[in-house]
């Protein structure tokens, strides 16, 4: 055996399963896209929607907010682990742009986190017929003050996710290995999630998204995740961004 021939059977296998990795990460980060997409469809937009402080018997209500808890804990969950995938992926694009992408995303994931205590509050006040000092009434009236309060934060947490994705369509845009056009598409997103945060936050009046901007953000964050599922990433484009950036 030749030294060529034993080189070439050296460096295939590493190749091989060099070229496997960034398909594999790929696809996981499709998956757990469209994780965060049914559990928040469920915590953000079925239980609100089912909800009715002091038009349904307080059991009910528990239940539904349990539900939420629920699927915003797989969301969040799932969340940190995109960020650190994703970041992966880019970062042989560019590592600081990646990095920070991964950053702002974390940073919604905990605002996030932390606004899930409304929930818990919201349960206190409903489950507990003992607390001292607040009638009914009052009760319900402090458990409608948290949920709006978890409206907003959630609102907050959306604002720190507008730079998450612009970087992010930016990076699939330069990256080679994704379409062009997916990162074209996060970034009119990333336009529509700007308008759309800042609107719910300082505009009085403003209550529902434009169906031209959900359409916009749907369209992103539904082509983004099936192309990831179903193509994944050039593998030999990742690879040749990857070693030159090492």
């Amino acid at each position: 055996m030749n030294v060529t021939t034993a080189t070439l059977r050296t460096t295939q296998p590493t190749r091989s399963i060099a070229g496997r990795a960034p398909l594999g990460l790929a696809r996981l980060a499709g998956a757990l896209y469209l994780v965060i997409t049914v559990a928040a469809i469920v915590a953000h937009v079925y239980v609100p929607g089912q909800l009715n402080i002091g038009g349904a018997p307080a059991t009910t209500t528990g239940a539904l907010l349990r539900v939420a808890l629920g699927g915003e804990l797989v969301v969040l969950l799932s969340e940190v682990a995109l960020s650190l995938i994703l970041y992966v992926l880019f970062a042989p694009v560019s590592r600081m742009l990646a990095l920070s992408a991964a950053v702002f995303r974390l940073i919604m994931t905990t605002i996030h986190g932390v606004n899930l205590l409304n929930y818990f509050f919201v349960l206190r006040l409903l489950g507990d017929s003992e607390l001292a000092g607040f009638s009914l009434g009052q009760r319900e009236a402090l458990s409608r003050f948290f949920l709006d309060a978890h409206s907003y934060g959630f609102t907050i947490g959306i604002v720190f996710l507008v730079p998450h994705v612009f970087l992010l369509g930016y990076l699939i845009y330069k990256s080679g290995y994704i379409p062009r056009v997916l990162g074209v598409l996060f970034l009119l997103a990333a336009c529509g999630y700007l308008f759309d945060s800042l609107a719910l936050l300082f505009v009085p009046s403003y209550a529902t998204t434009p169906a031209i901007i959900a359409l916009v953000i749907a369209v992103a964050e539904i082509a983004f995740p099936v192309w990831l599922l179903v193509k994944g990433v050039r593998a030999d484009r990742w690879e040749e961004r990857a070693s030159a950036a090492a």
